[in-house]
C-alpha cells in the first residue's frame, strides 16, 4: 500500500480506543493538519542538528521530505515514520572538521562524503536483515533490549529540553506544557488530534504577547549560546529570507580517514531504527518485523541521497512517533503531506525561517511531552513481554545504558573520536546484555554456580529455566 487510503469512519471523528491505521485516513483537510503537526514536531531538531554539524539547515529540511517519501515507498507504506536529521553523527562530524579545516566548504564536502558511505553501509545492513530474516535482528534485539533502546531514545533526548529549550524561557515552557496537557486530555474530535500543534501555536502567541507586555527576556540564547537579553520571538530572519530559493548544495568528497570517524554510527542507527519501528508496531498493533530490513535499508539509502547533495544524515524520528502516540493517527498520508510541506519549506526560505522562529521555551514545553511518551513506550514493551528485572543480566546493562543516554555521558577515544548519549547508551545496552548472557552460558557449561538463570529477556523464559 503506497496510496489509496481508506477513509476511517466518517473521516471527522475518532471514537475512544479507535486508531487510524497506516492505510486509513481522516478527511483531507484534517490530514493536512496532521501533516503540519508532524512538520512542527520534526522541524526543531532537523533544523538545529545541521547547524551544530556546520551543514545547511535548508538542505536538511528539504531532503528530510525527500527521505521520508523514499522511506515510505521502500517499506510499502507499512511503517509510518518521518526521517529527520540524525544526531548520532554529531561527535564524528565535529572530529572530521577538526582534522579537515573546520567550517569550510572543503570540510563540508568531506563530512558529507563520510556520511554518504555510512548511509550505504546502513543500507547493506538492512538488505542483509531482509535477506537473512528478521530473526537475526530479534536475536540481537530481544524485548528487553528493544524496550531499553526505545526508552533511552526518548529519555536520552531529555538534555535537549533541559539544556537547550527550557532555559530559553522557563515560564513559557511551563505554560505551553500545561496547556498541551489540557488540550490532549480535554479536547475532543479533530481539535484533540492536533493538540500538539495547538499547544505550539498558543505558546508562540503567548511569547509574542509577552515581548510586548513584559519586554525582552534575559535567558539562555540558543543563537549566541550564552545568557543575554533578547526578544522571545525574533522575526528578522523571516523578513530577510526570500520567498523562493534553491538551497546551496555541494558534492561530497570521500576520505577513508573521515569515514572511519563516523562509521560506528551505523550501530546506533540500526538500534535506533529497530527501536522506532518496534515502537510503531506496538502502537499500531501490527507485525512490522517483515519490513524491518526494508526500514533500515531505506534510512541508509535516504542518508546517502541526502548527503550526495550536501544534506544531513537522516533517521526515523522519535518526535513524530510521539505525535502519533498522542493523536492515535498512524496514517502514512499525514507523512506524505508532511514530506511535501518540508520540501516546499526547503524551497521557500521565508516559511522555513518562520517555523525556525518558534521560541525555544515553546519547544521545551512541547518536546518534554513528546520525548517522555517515547520513553514510556519502551516500558510498555517490557510490560507486554513480561521482562524480568530481578535477573541481573536484564537489569544491569539496561540500567547503565539508560543512565549513559540520559546524562548524556561522553566517552572520548583518543583526540579524534567521541561516543556520547544515545549512541553510547545503545552500545552498552546491546553489548552488555549479550556479553553477560555469553558469560552466564559459559558458567553453566563449566559447571558454575546457578545463581541467576538465563531469562532470554522475559519472565516466561526465566520460569522455564
Amino acid at each position: 500500500m503506497v496510496a489509496g487510503w481508506t477513509k476511517h469512519g466518517d473521516g471527522r471523528t475518532l471514537a475512544p480506543g479507535e486508531v487510524v491505521k497506516p492505510d486509513e485516513r481522516m478527511s483531507w483537510p484534517r490530514m493536512v493538519g496532521f501533516g503540519a503537526q508532524h512538520v512542527v514536531a520534526m522541524f526543531g531538531a532537523t533544523f538545529v542538528f545541521p547547524l551544530v554539524m556546520g551543514l545547511d539547515p535548508n538542505i536538511a529540511i528539504m531532503f528530510s521530505g525527500v527521505a521520508t517519501i523514499m522511506f515510505l515507498l521502500v517499506v510499502n507504506g507499512r511503517i509510518p515514520s518521518y526521517l529527520g536529521t540524525s544526531a548520532s553523527f554529531v561527535g564524528g562530524v565535529l572530529a572530521i572538521r577538526s582534522l579537515y579545516g573546520g567550517d569550510t566548504p572543503a570540510a563540508d564536502a568531506v563530512v558529507t562524503g563520510a556520511v554518504l558511505v555510512v548511509g550505504l553501509a546502513l543500507a547493506l545492513v538492512g538488505l542483509a536483515v531482509h535477506r537473512l530474516g528478521v530473526q537475526v535482528i530479534n536475536r540481537v534485539f530481544p524485548p528487553v533490549v528493544t524496550g531499553a533502546v526505545v526508552m533511552l531514545i526518548g529519555f536520552g533526548l531529555a538534555y535537549v529540553v533541559a539544556d537547550v529549550y527550557w532555559p530559553q524561557d522557563q515560564w513559557i515552557a511551563l505554560v505551553t506544557m500545561t496547556a498541551t496537557f489540557l488540550f490532549l486530555v480535554v479536547l475532543r474530535g479533530f481539535a484533540g488530534r492536533i493538540a500538539i500543534l495547538l499547544g505550539l501555536v498558543l505558546g508562540f502567541a503567548l511569547s509574542w504577547a509577552a515581548d510586548r507586555v513584559l519586554g525582552d527576556v534575559t535567558a539562555y540564547n540558543a543563537v549566541t549560546q550564552r545568557i543575554d537579553t533578547h526578544p522571545r520571538v525574533n522575526l528578522s530572519a523571516v523578513a530577510d529570507a526570500a520567498w523562493v530559493g534553491w538551497p546551496d548544495t555541494h558534492l561530497p568528497d570521500i576520505r577513508v580517514s573521515a569515514v572511519l570517524l563516523v562509521l560506528p554510527a551505523v550501530i546506533a542507527l540500526v538500534a535506533e531504527n529497530v527501536g522506532h519501528v518496534k515502537a510503531v508496531g506496538e502502537m499500531t498493533r501490527t507485525d512490522v518485523d517483515p519490513y524491518l530490513g526494508r526500514a533500515i535499508a531505506a534510512d541508509g539509502l535516504a542518508t546517502a541521497v541526502a548527503s550526495a547533495f550536501g544534506g544531513s544524515p537522516t533517521t526515523t524520528y522519535a518526535e513524530n512517533i510521539g505525535v502519533m502516540a498522542a493523536t492515535r493517527v498512524y496514517s502514512t498520508a499525514a507523512y506524505y503531506i508532511a514530506a511535501l510541506i518540508a520540501i516546499l519549506f526547503g524551497l521557500c526560505p521565508k516559511f522555513g525561517a518562520l517555523v525556525a522562529a518558534t521560541p525555544g521555551g515553546v519547544l521545551g514545553g512541547i518536546t518534554v511531552i513528546l520525548y517522555g511518551m517515547i520513553g514510556l513506550l519502551g516500558a510498555k514493551i517490557w510490560v507486554e513481554n513480561r521482562v524480568d528485572f530481578s535477573d541481573p543480566v536484564n537489569m544491569v546493562p539496561i540500567g547503565a545504558g539508560i543512565i549513559l543516554a540520559i546524562g548524556p555521558v561522553r566517552h572520548t577515544f583518543g583526540s579524534a573520536f567521541t561516543l556520547e548519549g544515545i549512541a553510547l547508551g545503545t552500545i552498552v545496552v546491546v553489548g552488555g546484555y549479550h556479553l553477560l548472557r555469553v558469560l552466564r552460558r559459559g558458567e553453566r557449561e563449566g559447571g558454575g554456580a546457578a545463581g541467576g538463570q538465563d531469562s532470554g529477556g522475559t519472565g516466561e523464559g526465566r520460569a522455564a529455566g
